[in-house]
């Protein structure tokens, strides 16, 4: 089980260019996250706003939350 701890951290300090989503195993989202921020310039903050705004709210969600959300990851990764 990954810590939600360390995703959070993850997104906060390394927001706009997505590696919480490599470290949860989102590989997919963690590219197309990667390539927002390669080909828009990061979207003029926009990826990273949303990246601090993702680890916020991974260090706030309880354990069955964040659970939850590492299963739906799962379930949807190929």
């Amino acid at each position: 089980m990954k810590s939600k701890t360390t995703a959070g951290i993850l997104a906060i300090v390394f927001n706009a260019i997505g590696v919480h989503k490599f470290y949860m195993g989102d590989s997919k989202n963690g590219l197309i996250w990667v390539l927002l921020f390669l080909f828009t310039g990061g979207l003029f903050g926009i990826m990273g706003i949303l990246g601090i705004i993702e680890g916020v709210k991974m260090l706030t969600d309880s354990e069955e939350d964040f659970a939850a959300r590492m299963e739906a990851k799962k379930f949807f990764q190929l």
